[in-house]
């Protein structure tokens, strides 16, 4: 094989009481991309449709994830790889852009190659891209893009990537205003200090909400969906956040959070026809708003990265 056509899924992170630990995958929503063996060795990214984004291929954060996993490499190929990507997901949308780039890069060439390296690695790899792209190497996004459903990131140095069972009739609804909220900005509003009654519910809810995916409780899930810590802070930043979480929630949905950093939200729904009740009763929301946006709504993707 000697060219490769992949889907690099948008993905959920943060997911209410997983601040930078737990994440899940999107269906339908995503980058196309084109990997190649090429003649000439190295990596080169020979063409970017739909966002203006860097060429070179240590800017980009899809460059630089595959240098990661080439430099990892036992042994010499006498090749090189282009890229294309087609980008449908917006930097700084907080549905995972850049971790898309960086999963679906590594999940190709890893194929390419005859798969050397597991998924596990290719994660690693990934979250070079995502030091390119915010600065820290994070892994909430990229591990569920590639292992596909719900992940848990339990460590990151070692890293160790937990997968966990869904829900099988979770659906996700994703408002995207348009709007752009930088990872740092989102970071630099967090308290550095928490007190130990906030930090211990949290973690109840954390422990909760994973018990609820094994025992496949709804009721628990939905009950586990609550945020002492961040989304107080961050939802200060996103136009009408408060009106849109109570609407989804009186329209159905089990909860709503802050996707990544946002602005986009998430709202979980149990069932195709509660996600289209949600989706409409959040357009309402923000049609009465001046801000352009974008509604999704997507089935969790239990496989990540497609061969398409």
């Amino acid at each position: 094989m000697n060219e490769i056509k992949i889907f690099a899924p948008a993905t959920v992170a943060n997911i209410s009481c997983g601040f930078d630990v737990l994440g899940c995958c999107l269906d339908g929503i995503g980058d196309e991309m084109i990997i190649r063996k090429s003649s000439k060795k190295g990596v080169r990214i020979t063409k970017i449709i739909g966002e203006k984004l860097p060429l070179e291929t240590e800017n980009n954060v899809a460059g630089v994830a595959a240098l990661a996993l080439l430099n990892k490499l036992n042994k010499e190929i006498d090749f090189g790889f282009e890229i294309e990507i087609y980008k449908n997901i917006k930097p700084g949308s907080g549905v995972g852009s850049s971790a898309a780039s960086a999963a679906g890069t590594v999940f190709a060439i890893n194929k390419l190659l005859d798969e050397p390296f597991s998924i596990l690695e290719l994660v690693e790899f990934s979250r070079e891209g995502e030091r390119l792209a915010c600065g820290s190497p994070i892994a909430d996004n990229v591990a569920p893009a590639l292992f596909g459903g719900f992940t848990l990131v339990k460590s990151t140095n070692p890293l160790e990537v937990i997968q966990l069972p869904t829900l099988p009739d979770l659906y996700v609804v994703i408002i995207h205003p348009q709007i752009e909220i930088k990872t740092s900005d989102s970071r630099a509003v967090l308290p550095t200090t928490i007190s130990l009654e906030i930090a211990t519910r949290q973690w109840a809810n954390l422990g909760s909400l994973v018990h609820a995916l094994h025992v496949e409780n709804y009721e628990l899930f939905s009950a586990s969906l609550v945020d002492f810590i961040v989304e107080p802070h961050r939802s200060k930043l996103i136009p009408d956040f408060d009106k849109v979480k109570e609407a989804s929630v009186q329209a159905g949905a089990l909860g709503c959070g802050i996707s990544g950093s946002g602005p986009s939200m998430f709202a979980f729904c149990k069932g195709n026809q509660v996600a289209d009740n949600v989706s409409n009763a959040i357009s309402e929301v923000y049609q009465r708003t001046q801000i352009p946006y974008h509604v999704y709504t997507s089935k969790i993707n239990t496989q990540g990265v497609k061969i398409i």
